[in-house]
């Protein structure tokens, strides 16, 4: 069974930075048991009230971020789409009451195409790139990533691209890397301490039970992809953390495997 990933996706630059995590990224594929037949991903970046779902011949590359090194704006993933793996997808969110459109046009993010590039500078394998919805609950975003679940019995990798702590109004600005504020530590350990154990009724209540849950996560499409991925993989329930390091302070750059 193909495993099923959450990565943080830090700042766009992290595509063009060397550091431990950007290194873990780039091994990944190696540890894979196989090359995946296709990748669906979530992107907090790609937001929809209704469930998007890609189904392009091959993506764009979107640029939404300003002001980094001009060689960033001349990268390119040119991934091409799976429009069959984009109909099983919807015809999945369906089966689970989840209405879904299939979306023609939009290209990849900043979310999708800087760890995809990372992982599979190739950009050989076919992508579906999925949208997400904030204004749904926490079970139900563990919801939809459950009903995706089985694609991964069928060769297909499952991301959701986000992070965990993610407060750009709190970052330590010319903070080294040792540098770890404990309000961030202190939530991402209680996050792992309910992944670990698949606590999800405690977890879904993240907002009001975790310590310091308002300033980790002050908007949630970037926690979101976590469930999404972790619903993924409710069929054997085991979380296992790959990765944690920080930037600025409290920017988690997290890797789980469900």
């Amino acid at each position: 069974m193909m495993p099923s990933f959450f990565f943080a996706h830090g700042a766009p630059s992290l595509v063009i930075e060397n550091h431990e995590y950007t290194q873990f990224l780039k091994q990944l594929a190696s540890q894979l048991p196989e090359k995946p037949k296709g990748i669906v991903i979530f992107s907090a970046h790609y937001e929809s009230l209704m469930q998007e779902v890609g189904s392009v011949d091959t993506y764009g590359t979107i640029y939404d971020f300003s002001g980094f090194p001009d060689e960033m704006y001349r990268m390119t993933y040119p991934a091409p789409g799976d429009k069959p793996l984009a109909n099983r997808v919807s015809e999945l969110l369906s089966g689970s009451g989840v209405a879904s459109r299939l979306d023609s046009e939009r290209g990849l993010d900043h979310g999708s195409w800087a760890v995809l590039k990372l992982i599979f500078p190739e950009a050989d394998i076919p992508v579906v790139a999925l949208s997400v919805n904030r204004h749904l609950t926490n079970q139900q975003q563990y919801e939809i990533g459950r009903a995706l679940g089985k694609l991964r019995e069928e060769g297909i990798l499952i991301i959701g691209s986000g992070g965990i702590v993610h407060n750009l109004r709190r970052l330590a600005w010319g903070s080294g890397p040792d540098h770890i504020e404990t309000w961030a530590s202190e939530f991402d350990k209680w996050i792992e301490e309910h992944l670990t154990s698949w606590n999800t009724e405690e977890l879904f209540r993240y907002e009001e039970l975790a310590p310091n849950a308002r300033m980790a996560v002050p908007t949630s499409e970037h926690f979101i992809p976590l469930l999404l991925a972790m619903g993924s993989g409710d069929s054997n329930r085991q979380a296992k953390l790959l990765h944690r390091s920080y930037q600025l302070g409290s920017l988690s750059l997290t890797a789980w495997q469900f």
